[in-house]
């Protein structure tokens, strides 16, 4: 135990010289301050109409779902949740999750096989990279944005189940996918677009809908949309 503790204050130590040591600053409900760094783009997050909502399913069904969706915790609301989700965004369905992190970690770990090449884009976000990861398929990460970078990878594994992993706005940069050459190369070769659309909801598209819907893919057969309820939507 003594060896591990000498590791970890070690570590510590290293942060702190490389100026990496990051503090958590609370903040209170009645904060008056412009908020540059929050994700709640809109202001959904306070607005009347949401509380209110919100006030009116605490009083009806509690404060937790009380139990996992299989066995006790799916409510007639997620089920109108989902639906207007995917309503919203052209989708067959909508599957919730807690949190749009384990809906990226679920959603490539669903699509793959033993034998299946993940085309992961260089700047994808943590949670598509750690997706990949724990998937344990094959993972080859391409240049950023690059249809021709995808060509190439999935030239390189004819026959093989595929699936392209991109995010549609670029949560660092702020930058764009190429989604519709994407989807073309994608389609050529047999393979599936996975788009995480975290930060293009409300962004994006008609009423805000997301960069697939804007690129013309909604409803594609061969594309996989995650997104997130904690960016635009100000459900965090």
């Amino acid at each position: 135990m003594a060896d591990w503790l000498a590791v970890l204050d070690r570590r510590a130590r290293l942060r702190a010289r490389a100026g990496l040591t990051r503090h958590i600053r609370s903040r209170g409900a009645d904060e008056q301050v412009i908020d540059l760094a929050g994700n709640d783009y809109l202001g959904l997050s306070g607005h009347p109409a949401v509380t209110a909502a919100a006030g009116t399913a605490l009083a009806g069904y509690g404060l937790g779902a009380t139990g996992s969706r299989l066995v006790r915790g799916s409510t007639d609301l997620h089920d109108a949740l989902e639906q207007a989700l995917a309503d919203w965004l052209g989708t067959a369905g909508a599957l919730l999750f807690s949190s749009g992190y384990l809906a990226n970690l679920a959603a490539v770990r669903a699509l793959v096989t033993p034998r299946t090449l993940l085309v992961s884009d260089a700047h994808n976000h943590a949670s598509l990279i750690d997706g990949c990861r724990i998937s344990g398929a094959e993972t080859v990460v391409v240049a950023h944005a690059d249809p021709a970078a995808v060509q190439a990878a999935l030239a390189a594994a004819p026959g093989r189940p595929a699936v392209v992993v991109t995010e549609s706005v670029f949560s660092v940069d702020g930058d764009l996918a190429p989604l519709a050459e994407l989807h073309a190369v994608a389609r050529r070769h047999g393979a599936l677009l996975l788009v995480d659309e975290a930060h293009a909801l409300g962004v994006l598209g008609p009423s805000g809908a997301g960069g697939v819907v804007d690129a013309g893919l909604a409803g594609a057969p061969d594309v996989v949309v995650t997104a997130t309820l904690s960016k635009a939507l100000g459900g965090a």
